[in-house]
């Protein structure tokens, strides 16, 4: 961020600013997690939340033990499950201005802090509750604890290394990678390859290695699911050359400008590794994020959202910035660029929230139903789960909840609040996003649905608009095969058709369906997916 001296600009300002823009911003977050629904993942975690484990076939544990915490303590609901991710994400600012303060002054610190709450990816973190959450702040915890060790040598400082770094191998299996920044520094530097022969980094790497033993507790228990989507199912590992475009992916994440200042930052840092402190750790660690993910990426799983993976190297640039900056900020065209930059990440943070309070709110989403952007994952749950609720009074005694997919059950198991089971059928969604494995230890699958309830009456819950396109008459015809004698029974058309879900009362069938897709014929005569059609095409349904 530009400055025009300590005298123009008194430290006392900037750190108003600093706190003043995180009150807005935390009491935005606050109002939003308070109203909005589940994301689809999110409101997994939850269930996972009710069956605590060692880990679970997508995660290590901590997500879902913070989630039982935050209604352990708040009860059930948005906030209860929401409150732990909030205050961690409310933390990660705090901890750019203390790395900043650390590795210059405190001027360096507060605009640091600035820069936090405007880059989108770090700002808005915490109104969800996934594992992106804990990870960033241990990743960031874990370098403040790194150049504080690396400088006085004391206990206190490995022993906190070691902690953050468990805390991220308890949270997902990107821990990895500060881990790699880590050897890559030890390797690479005069002052990491010193550290080989202090005490206090090898008790760091015992205490983080502890955070290893839940993983491999859970891997061992699920014989290597959780290893085998993260690194196998999931990617690829194949040249796509169509992952080209992440550098335009982070541009428009992180907005343009401030991104150009990041990359700026990090090339000025790189240039200065061979300095000694603090720029060898400033040069090696955002490089190995930014530089692993990218290469990385053009081989692995370039299907699902992973904008965000690098922030956690960005986060230290954010800290050197204003730094490197303030020669530059003496000329009048680069302040006002620099300025510019601030303001354009700052709009981008606030659309970033906008559009989350779009969607929280009552009738916000349908001003959004006619884009691209349509926010799918977070509506549509509420009314889909009264219509459940309402469904299961009305129906014959032991009728059986079931959704077509993982994201719907555990949407309506978190509106419903975990007061009957709801089972999953085998979805390819449930494959995709590694969550069969899970749904089959807690027998809420399909084979668990009818080694308990064959020939229950059942209640479906059908995601009409769930699967891709291409995908759909293939699922929805064939699920006339998973549900004996389905009746219709109520669809939802909500927001122009943009979130369809209908519910059929039936039967559990006793026999497994066929693993090969449905007939044309036998597909063209499921109820399901001729509603479904007609529903898409425009018909009543």
């Amino acid at each position: 961020m530009p400055d025009r001296g300590s005298v123009a600009t008194p430290l006392a300002r900037w750190r108003a600013a600093f706190v003043t823009g995180f009150a807005i911003e935390q009491a935005a977050k606050l109002a939003i997690a308070a109203a909005l629904s589940p994301f689809g993942d999110e409101a997994f975690y939850w269930q996972e939340s009710r069956h605590l484990a060692w880990g679970y076939s997508d995660l290590p544990p901590l997500t879902a033990w913070l989630i039982r915490l935050g209604e352990g303590v708040a009860g059930h609901g948005l906030l209860g499950m929401r409150w732990p991710f909030l205050l961690l994400g409310a933390a990660l600012p705090w901890l750019v201005v203390a790395f900043a303060r650390r590795l210059f002054d405190a001027r360096a610190g507060w605009q640091a802090g600035l820069l936090c709450l405007a880059l989108p990816l770090a700002g808005s973190l915490g109104v969800l509750a996934l594992p992106d959450v804990p990870l960033t702040v241990a990743i960031m915890l874990a370098l403040l604890a790194l150049v504080r060790a690396m400088d006085a040598d004391r206990r206190r400082d490995w022993l906190l290394l070691g902690v953050a770094l468990a805390v991220g191998w308890l949270t997902h299996y990107r821990a990895a990678m500060p881990m790699l920044a880590g050897l890559l520094l030890c390797v690479l530097t005069p002052r990491g390859r010193a550290l080989w022969r202090r005490g206090g980094f090898w008790l760091a790497l015992a205490v983080a290695t502890s955070g290893l033993l839940p993983l491999l507790v859970s891997n061992w228990q699920q014989h290597g699911a959780g290893l085998a989507f993260q690194l196998v199912e999931r990617n690829p590992w194949r040249f796509h050359a169509d992952a080209l475009v992440q550098p335009l992916e982070q541009a428009l994440a992180c907005t343009p400008l401030l991104y150009g200042m990041l990359l700026w930052t990090a090339w000025r840092c790189w240039r200065r590794r061979g300095d000694g402190a603090p720029w060898d750790v400033l040069a090696v660690v955002p490089a190995t994020f930014i530089a692993v993910y990218f290469v990385a990426g053009l081989f692995a799983d370039d299907l699902r959202f992973r904008a965000h993976w690098p922030l956690p190297g960005y986060l230290p640039l954010l800290a050197t910035l204003p730094v490197l900056w303030r020669p530059l900020a003496r000329r009048r065209g680069w302040r006002l660029f620099a300025w510019l930059a601030f303001m354009l990440a700052a709009l981008g943070q606030a659309a970033g929230l906008a559009y989350l309070g779009l969607a929280a709110v009552p009738g916000g989403a349908g001003v959004l139903a006619g884009a691209k952007a349509f926010p799918y994952n977070f509506v549509g749950w509420r009314e889909s789960g009264a219509a459940a609720r309402d469904l299961l009074r009305a129906a014959p005694p032991g009728t059986v909840l079931v959704a077509d997919n993982f994201m719907l059950a555990a949407e309506l198991d978190f509106q419903l609040g975990g007061q009957v089971p709801v089972y999953a059928l085998d979805s390819p969604r449930n494959i995709f996003h590694g969550r069969a494995p899970q749904l089959a230890v807690w027998r809420l699958d399909g084979a668990g649905l009818r080694a308990a309830h064959a020939g229950a009456p059942m209640l479906l819950a059908v995601g009409e608009d769930a699967m891709r396109v291409r995908d759909r008459p293939d699922w929805l015809g064939g699920l006339c095969e998973r549900i004996d004698e389905p009746r219709p029974l109520r669809r939802l058309d909500m927001y122009r058709g943009r979130k369809r879900v209908a519910f059929y009362l039936g039967r559990v069938p006793a026999q497994a369906p066929p693993e090969a897709p449905p007939a044309v014929a036998v597909r063209d005569a499921c109820p399901v997916w001729r509603r479904a059609h007609a529903a898409e095409a425009g018909g009543s349904g």
